[in-house]
């Protein structure tokens, strides 16, 4: 789920910035040091918004810089359990299916890909279904439900997904899903 959350932090503002404006340096600090930051609280920071507020900005002796107590709002993708996520496939390996939804990327074990027993061709990176035919193959574009999510390694949090429950799947496949019940 996307949210834009409202953070209280203190800014460090180093001597060379001091000619910029004050609003124009925090900004630049803070999205340097906020974009891409990952936390099991957050998620993942997608960007930095605006600088709502801040102080008045103080100088350690010994430092040089100055810090500014700052509340700014930003943009993070934290994961939901249950939540339904679509994503383009990324690679497709013997165990799963990767699947790029942008801020994140979960992983959907071959058991989860679709409710067939399947096949992998190693060659042509595909899934197919013994009996529906289907197959997933790399830039597919899909549909997942969140079913794990693991944040034990920060740098990298792991997402499981799935694709067997109505209404998930490969696009086209959830399309034909109403033209099939017609019949």
């Amino acid at each position: 789920m996307f949210y834009k959350t409202i953070i209280k932090d203190h800014v460090r503002i180093p001597p060379k910035f001091f000619g910029e404006a004050v609003n124009d340096a925090l900004l630049r600090m803070i999205k340097e040091k906020y974009e891409g930051f990952i936390s099991k609280e957050l998620g993942v920071v997608i960007d930095v918004v605006k600088v709502m507020d801040f102080k008045e900005g103080v100088i350690i002796p010994g430092d040089g810089a100055a810090y500014y107590e700052t509340d700014f709002e930003i943009l993070n993708f934290k994961p939901e359990m249950h939540e339904v996520v679509m994503g383009k496939i990324r690679d497709i390996a013997e165990f799963g299916v990767f699947l790029n939804f942008g801020a994140m990327e979960g992983m959907v074990h071959i058991s989860q890909a679709m409710d067939d027993y399947v096949q992998y061709n190693s060659k042509e990176k595909v899934i197919t279904g013994k009996e529906n035919k289907r197959n997933l193959k790399v830039n597919d574009e899909c549909r997942a439900r969140v079913i794990a999510i693991s944040f034990k390694e920060i740098t990298n949090p792991k997402l499981g997904l799935t694709m067997r429950q109505k209404g998930l799947g490969k696009l086209e496949w959830i399309n034909e899903e109403p033209k099939e019940k017609a019949k």
